[in-house]
């Protein structure tokens, strides 16, 4: 390969860039351009070698792409330039060069042998699933010759979503780059001291390619709020039940669930034994709730967590869940009562208030 400096002091080097956007390929294709026709300008002298081949960028996931759903992580991907020179085919083969036209050969066969070179790679992330967010825009990961990797992996976040099914998604990493498209090169003659006036006319094209990256979201327990149960009355002690589900996809063990009561609950009974519970079993929990007599009637919330064990013995505690009830007024003894009941309540204070008359009047004549 020429040397560059020397050919600084002896030559002066044009370079020409032709930029090349093209549309997207398929998934896991190789480098890929449209079809590419050298411009008109592009013509100093003599074009002695067609190269074929070029970049092959592959990027490769730096530690575990297992996620939980609701995480916001970082992922880091390692770039390397796998590139190579798959052929060239002879411009000059039907006639014989001259002494200068031989090493204009050879030094043009130097600079043919960049073309693997990519220059400016652009890294973009996309997800197609919605559970799925690419927070990062485009990242630049610099130039890359062929046989090396980057510096620094390329990172990008990623959020999922809380409600995202345990499973494989695909990502789409689109990487495009600048690359020697060809070479063309002139000189007036040769001399100890190289080439005069050399002229090197370098093009340049964008390459693109496209690689599925998997995340996998875990399977986990997951859990849900099914039914709500009992009514809470103002100025008064309740008892609410509350069914909850397992509807993810591992069983758990000891599960035990736990409620925040804030005004205007309170509770000296917060915790609640579900036990083990497989994917889609439900457990019901009860609960003692005191509602303040200052209570708006309305509808509330009530703040629940589930601690349990999972498959792996660890310890976990679920997102929370809303328990959503609603307050009622402060009522009497007798209010809920049923019709037959009021009668029966009626006759019972009757009796009693008679037997007390009676005994009242009993009492006063052993008096007398």
């Amino acid at each position: 390969m020429p040397n560059l400096e020397h050919l600084k002091k002896t030559t002066s080097i044009i370079i020409l860039t032709f930029m090349i956007m093209q549309a997207v390929v398929p998934a896991n294709a190789q480098m890929s351009l449209m079809d590419i026709k050298m411009p008109d300008f592009f013509n100093f002298d003599e074009n002695y070698y067609t190269v074929y081949g070029g970049p092959d960028v592959s990027a490769t996931f730096i530690g575990s792409n297992e996620f939980s759903r609701g995480d916001k992580v970082t992922i880091n991907l390692e770039l390397m330039n796998k590139g190579v020179v798959t052929g060239f085919k002879s411009e000059t083969r039907s006639r014989s060069l001259t002494d200068l036209e031989q090493k204009l050969q050879q030094t043009e066969m130097g600079y043919e042998a960049q073309r693997t070179t990519a220059i400016g790679i652009v890294a973009i992330l996309n997800s197609t699933d919605p559970h799925i967010r690419v927070k990062s825009g485009p990242q630049e990961a610099g130039t890359l010759p062929s046989g090396q990797q980057v510096e620094n992996p390329v990172k990008f976040n990623i959020e999922i979503s809380k409600n995202a099914p345990a499973g494989t998604y695909p990502l789409t990493l689109d990487m495009f780059y600048g690359y020697q498209e060809n070479v063309q090169i002139s000189g007036d003659d040769e001399t100890d001291l190289g080439i005069t006036n050399m002229e090197v006319g370098l093009w340049y094209a964008v390459g693109h390619q496209n690689q599925t990256v998997n995340i996998i979201v875990k399977d986990e327990a997951r859990f849900e709020v099914v039914e709500v149960e009992g009514d809470l009355y103002a100025s008064q002690e309740n008892l609410l039940y509350v069914t909850f589900r397992n509807s993810g996809e591992e069983s758990v063990k000891d599960a035990i669930v736990r409620i925040s009561a804030d005004t205007p609950f309170s509770t000296t009974d917060d915790q609640a034994f579900l036990g083990s519970l497989a994917p889609g079993e439900t457990a019901r929990a009860l609960f003692k709730i005191k509602v303040d007599d200052s209570a708006v009637p309305k509808q509330y919330a009530i703040s629940s967590e589930i601690r349990y064990e999972d498959n792996d013995g660890h310890s976990r505690i679920s997102d929370t869940l809303k328990i959503r009830t609603h307050t009622l007024p402060a009522r009497s003894a007798f209010d809920g009562l049923s019709g037959n009941t009021w009668i029966f309540a009626i006759i019972a204070i009757a009796l009693v208030s008679v037997a007390g008359y009676l005994a009242y009047g009993r009492f006063f004549k052993n008096k007398g």
